[in-house]
């Protein structure tokens, strides 16, 4: 069955129209955490198997919703002859922040997998579970939420050659306790209007987030990020401005002009790419002064957030604007009680501030333990034409720096040092080390990995991605340095 083009996020469309959609990009995949893990599938075809096949009725759907796309996108989205894929083979094992998946290729089209390619840390999960502890396991998959959640598990069991366990779908006890907790959201803010649903990267499958669309739905919020559950459940698709776009521009106040000054709708700002206090914010801000009248909002995503929105309100105020708010990134329901009381606190209208809720509604409503949170699955932007780009998140000292350039594995095969390096395509292998995306097949296996998965210094970056994080730290960070 072909992927429609509307299974991913809204932004990616507004963004492809304010970006260079047919540009050579690449983009990586990694896991942040979870410790050694197992690859039970070939990604090369996993990856080719996702992308879509869009119809005329797609288009005509986008349009409708103030994302009619040019013919820049529609050509780069059908390149698929143009798509580069290195990755670690079926079998192997990985660690924390080892780009073991690059995808090279038109911008709009590999910049759109990323909702759907983020799942694929649930079979990761279930694959290295299964091969540590079947019984462990079990428990983990005792009740998931949908049939294909249940074929996704069984599937990946059978590609490690463990036998399957009993699994029960309970579709019912998901819809209800997703219910209860969007419900809980809507009494504290008091409209559910004031919230939207960006969970299609949560979730394990796209049934799943159907399933916890409908739910959503049932209570009063229609809008999401989920562009296809959008058409099929008749709500509306919402999402302007990712991180990959702020990338693209290499500044705030460049991309958010190119984002005002490409598409006739509304714009959402995101702050923290560089720095939310220093960059993010005073480059929104002379932009809805330019402008005031726009209804421009701003979008808090990671760091202080607390403390980058009293700023914000008071550096708005001193400005004479006023900004919609919106907040993101890991809320929760107490993370909400607490910015609707900072919210009164400083006499900030309601109709100006909006929250957004991905894993809270989708993840933390299943049984099942194997979230995209546990592993902090991400995929990023690491190049854009010939200039390697990074995320910083914010600060420096946050984690959440992303890698740049196009990222290779090297493997320890003997000798000491970390067991595994990150270096960059082209570069030769370190003494001792070899190429991982390089190597065959195996059959997946822990065994031998444990022990080496306990070293104190596992992965660490070559001098040629050294140099590269270096230089661009020193370019939009030069006093840190």
């Amino acid at each position: 069955m072909a992927t429609s083009l509307l299974a991913t996020d809204g932004y990616k469309f507004s963004m492809a129209e304010a970006g260079w959609p047919l540009r050579r990009e690449t983009f990586y995949y990694s896991h942040r955490k979870g410790g050694l893990q197992v690859m039970p599938l070939d990604l090369a075809a996993y990856v080719r198997a996702l992308l879509p096949e869009p119809k005329p009725e797609d288009y005509d759907f986008l349009a409708r919703y103030d994302y009619e796309m040019g013919v820049g996108f529609k050509a780069a989205i059908l390149r698929k002859e143009k798509l580069s894929i290195r990755a670690i083979p079926r079998g192997s094992v990985f660690f924390p922040r080892e780009p073991i998946l690059t995808l090279t290729g038109p911008s709009a089209l590999i910049s759109w997998v990323e909702p759907l390619l983020l799942q694929l840390n649930f079979r990761i999960q279930v694959a290295t579970q299964a091969l540590m502890d079947r019984d462990v396991l079990a428990r983990a998959l005792a009740r998931v939420t949908c049939e294909d959640q249940k074929t996704i598990a069984l599937e990946t069991l059978d590609a490690v050659g463990v036998k399957p366990v009993p699994i029960t779908v309970d579709s019912e006890g998901y819809s209800q306790r997703v219910r209860a907790t969007v419900q809980e959201l809507i009494d504290i803010v008091e409209d559910p209007a004031r919230i939207f649903e960006v969970g299609l990267r949560a979730a394990t499958c796209l049934e799943q987030h159907e399933l916890a669309l409908r739910a959503c739905k049932d209570v009063g919020v229609t809008r999401t990020s989920n562009v296809e559950g959008a058409r099929s459940l008749g709500m509306m698709p919402v999402g302007t401005m990712g991180h990959e776009h702020i990338q693209r521009f290499g500044s705030d106040d460049a991309a958010f002009r190119a984002m005002r000054e490409r598409r006739p709708q509304r714009s959402s700002y995101l702050l923290d790419t560089f720095d939310t206090l220093t960059s993010g914010i005073p480059a929104a801000f002379q932009l809805i002064r330019e402008d005031p009248g726009s209804g421009d909002s701003i979008r808090f995503d990671s760091g202080n957030k607390k403390l980058q929105y009293l700023y914000a309100v008071t550096r708005a105020r001193d400005m004479g604007i006023r900004p919609v708010n919106i907040l993101e990134d890991g809320l929760d329901a107490e993370a909400t009680r607490e910015f609707e009381a900072l919210r009164r606190q400083v006499e900030w209208d309601a109709s100006a501030q909006f929250y957004g809720y991905g894993g809270h509604i989708v993840a933390r409503t299943m049984d099942c333990p194997f979230t995209r949170d546990r592993v902090a699955a991400i995929y990023k932007l690491s190049q854009t034409g010939a200039q390697p780009v990074m995320k910083f998140g914010n600060e420096l000292a946050e984690g959440k720096q992303s890698i740049p350039g196009t990222p290779v594995i090297f493997r320890r095969r003997h000798g000491s040092g970390p067991i595994g390096l990150v270096g960059q395509e082209g570069e030769p292998a370190p003494e001792g080390y070899f190429p991982l995306m390089e190597a065959e097949p195996e059959t997946p296996s822990l065994v031998g990995a444990l022990e080496a998965s306990a070293e104190p210094a596992r992965i660490a970056q070559t001098p040629a991605t050294k140099a590269l994080v270096e230089e661009l730290t020193r370019r939009h960070f030069p006093k840190s340095r």
